[in-house]
């Protein structure tokens, strides 16, 4: 065994204790560590020829790395739709790495299990039946492309094709119809052969993001019968706009389509009692996509696709050769998603949903929501400012007279907050996105402050 290796082994214990203290020191000072600065990379390195030890690359990254960290898992960091990493999901994450599970296969563990569980608890919390099974993946885009692929199947079997088996050229022309799909719809569209042009972007009610059913409902007429995808979206990006789900689902007595519903953090509304109105409808979905290193606040990377087709999913994703054998009732996870290799991402949510449950959970959206409503309140009072949407959930859209460009850099470099640029009608704007479970009214006021002095 190298020297490093056995010098490295006889030390674990005092590595494991070294890397937990200086974890400790990281969390510690996260509230006041710059948030997200613009990156200044200290440059290229040779790979080593002879190492330096575990202890000795610890300190390398503190002094190399370290510095240029963002701090993307704090209470200001409100770019994109960021979650942090709960207390509980972080044991469970440390543990995925200690104990290295091949979460493809039932063979010898019990973790295939587990996953099972703890994507039946997060079926049960978004409200969704028990026609519905899921299976964790990387993120939402992929959770997408699941759906989407097993939509693609779908479509296949109303043509009497099977895409897994023929592929995609069997389909002949498809049609995806959604009102504001996320940009990771189209890439799912490109990665799966479909392609971007197949998506035909339906009207949305006047100052909504939120799809005109009527014409949805006319754009399906139109197919003459001809099976279609219909992408519904349960909180837009911009302005966390919600489809009528349920009138959605209903043109299904009249017209062929499968329903995906990119529901990345917007089931997550499922929570409030005060919102949950807006998934109503969530459970007629034959596929849904939720992404769970956002509200749900455990490590990157993970996500939850479920379907009420898993039939038609193993059809897709199934792994043939002789050593993994038929997927059966209770098939492999390998038979379930595009990957084969894939870690134990459900432990960490298996981790936090068994510490905090619903009702800890619940008290984290709320309390973002609660955020999200207080930094809409203040910033419609700053002069110039202005709101380019109601703030529905978390997230607050807004714009102001100035350079965007500059204003997120000048803020970012302020070290307070992180914010994300984006255009919403035609208007360049900022959009603060609240998912973090540390988020709190002092931190929300200590955004207003910074966004004050840098929105000149």
């Amino acid at each position: 065994m190298d020297p490093l290796l056995a010098g490295d082994l006889a030390a674990f214990p005092d590595l494991l204790q070294a890397t937990r203290d200086y974890a400790t020191r990281l969390l510690a000072g996260l509230g006041e560590r710059p948030v997200a600065r613009t990156p200044r990379s200290p440059g290229p390195a040779t790979l080593p020829a002879h190492g330096i030890g575990a202890a000795g690359a610890l300190d390398l990254f503190d002094r190399r790395w370290a510095p240029g960290f963002s701090a993307s898992a704090g209470p200001r960091y409100l770019g994109f739709v960021t979650g942090g990493a709960t207390p509980a999901s972080l044991v469970g994450d440390w543990l995925t790495g200690a104990l290295d599970q091949n979460g493809s296969n039932r063979s010898g563990s019990t973790a295939a299990d587990l996953e099972d569980e703890t994507a039946g608890w997060l079926r049960d919390m978004f409200g969704l039946g028990d026609g519905f099974t899921g299976a964790f993946v990387s993120g939402a885009t992929m959770s997408n492309v699941v759906g989407l692929a097993i939509a693609r199947e779908w479509l296949g079997e109303q043509l009497g094709v099977s895409v897994a088996q023929q592929g995609v050229g069997a389909l002949g022309e498809v049609t995806v119809l959604s009102g504001t799909p996320h940009s990771s719809i189209v890439k799912a569209l490109a990665m799966l052969g479909i392609g971007r042009d197949a998506l035909r972007p339906i009207p949305t009610l006047p100052d909504r993001e939120a799809v005109d059913v009527a014409a949805l409902e006319a754009a399906l007429r139109d197919l003459g019968g001809r099976p279609a995808i219909v992408v519904a979206n349960a909180g837009t990006v911009n302005t966390v706009d919600f489809d009528a789900l349920r009138a959605i689902a209903a043109l299904r007595a009249e017209y062929p389509f499968w329903l995906h519903t990119d529901a990345a953090f917007g089931a997550f509304a499922a929570l409030s009692p005060e919102h949950a109105h807006l998934v109503d409808g969530l459970d007629a979905s034959d596929s849904v996509c939720v992404d769970l290193h956002k509200w749900l606040n455990v490590p990157y990377d993970s996500a939850v696709q479920f379907t009420r087709r898993r039939d038609l999913q193993v059809r897709v994703f199934q792994n043939a050769a002789s050593y993994l054998g038929e997927p059966g009732p209770r098939p492999d996870h390998v038979h379930l998603t595009p990957e084969n290799s894939r870690r134990l991402r459900a432990l960490a949510a298996w981790f936090t949903l068994t510490a905090y449950g619903t009702t800890g959970h619940r008290e984290i959206v709320q309390r973002d929501i609660a955020a999200a409503h207080r930094l809409g309140a203040r910033l419609a009072a700053l002069p110039g400012v202005r709101l380019l949407s109601p703030v529905r959930l978390n997230v607050v859209c807004f714009t102001f007279p100035g350079d965007v460009a500059a204003a997120v850099r000048a803020i970012a470099d302020a070290g307070e907050a992180f914010l994300t640029p984006t255009v919403y009608r035609g208007v360049p704007g900022l959009r603060a996105a609240f998912s973090n479970w540390r988020t709190t009214e002092a931190d929300v006021d200590r955004v207003v402050e910074t966004l004050h002095k840098h929105l000149a």
